[in-house]
């Protein structure tokens, strides 16, 4: 059985220790856990001159910013307020032009000019705990005591978790922690590495205790924030071969993956970041060539 059903379907909550925030329920009808379509005429009535949060650091949130900035262009009176778990915005912005994935970088460097040029209002190192309601608007509360001003939308892009419920009678070996494969875990640990910085992967590292059950694609990685699709099509790639019996194929792994200049994962740095310049995990690392055996595809 290959399980490469993603996460989409759960995402994080606002609560910043992986548990809902009190009140998070209660003001479903106020958040949202994806990026808006703010083409669509409802959420244009939605959002069209309120005041919105957008919780997250990641790529999801950069979008979110970047399109709430254009939005509030043509829709006066549209406010944006991005609220960070980290202590400062530090490398959320990505690479820019150190990222081989020339897109994802200026995604990036569109989202620091509108923080820049003062359409979105950051708030740093904020772990939401409670959310009330004031009136028709929410009030986030964090766990030291501190309240936003009161918001009339929340969109939290603060991540995505694997749903293993409907895997519970079967045997799997997850990490604790990340909630992926544990071997694969130490791989793809967003302290540890950016998604240029994985290791090449394959069936090896999938495998369970249950023969024949692997868990591939976005899903595999669990609760980890960098996932590239490349790694899933190398990952299907290497388990159908190992379904078919063709071993050989399925330990050879042909990936090289494109640096992000940084990484770190969503909301796990939450103290202010050192000098990028002095090296270390989030300095700009620099280009690392993968030697792996060359073989054609099957």
């Amino acid at each position: 059985m290959i399980d490469a059903s993603g996460t989409w379907g759960s995402p994080s909550p606002v609560g910043a220790d992986g548990l809902p925030a009190i009140g998070e329920r209660a003001a479903a009808d106020k958040i949202s856990y994806r990026v808006p379509d703010l083409t669509d005429a409802d959420n244009v009535v939605r959002y069209a001159g309120r005041q919105v949060a957008v919780l997250g650091s990641g790529h999801s949130a950069l979008t979110a910013l970047v399109a709430f900035a254009g939005f509030a262009q043509t829709h006066p009176g549209t406010r944006v307020r991005w609220v960070l778990r980290r202590g400062a915005v530090g490398n959320a912005f990505g690479g820019g032009e150190s990222d081989q994935l020339a897109a994802r970088g200026a995604l990036g460097q569109r989202a620091q000019v509108a923080v820049d040029a003062g359409h979105v209002e950051v708030v740093t190192g904020f772990r939401t705990s409670d959310i009330e309601r004031a009136g028709d608007r929410l009030v986030l509360v964090s766990d030291d005591g501190r309240r936003l001003d009161a918001v009339d939308e929340v969109v939290a892009v603060t991540g995505f978790r694997p749903d293993l419920s409907w895997l519970s009678e079967v045997r799997l070996d997850l990490d604790a922690r990340l909630q992926a494969p544990v071997a694969l875990a130490p791989l793809i640990d967003p302290n540890v590495h950016s998604c240029g910085t994985v290791y090449p992967h394959g069936v090896k590292e999938l495998t369970h205790s249950e023969a024949g059950v692997f868990l591939v694609g976005m899903k595999s990685y669990g609760r980890a924030p960098t996932f590239l699709a490349l790694t899933g099509y190398e990952q299907v790639r290497s388990v159908v071969a190992a379904i078919a019996g063709d071993h050989q194929a399925a330990e050879r792994v042909d990936l090289i993956l494109p640096e992000t200049g940084v990484c770190g994962g969503a909301g796990l740095f939450d103290e202010p970041v050192s000098d990028a310049g002095a090296g270390g995990c989030c300095g700009v690392p620099a280009p690392v060539e993968l030697t792996l055996t060359a073989s054609p595809r099957d």
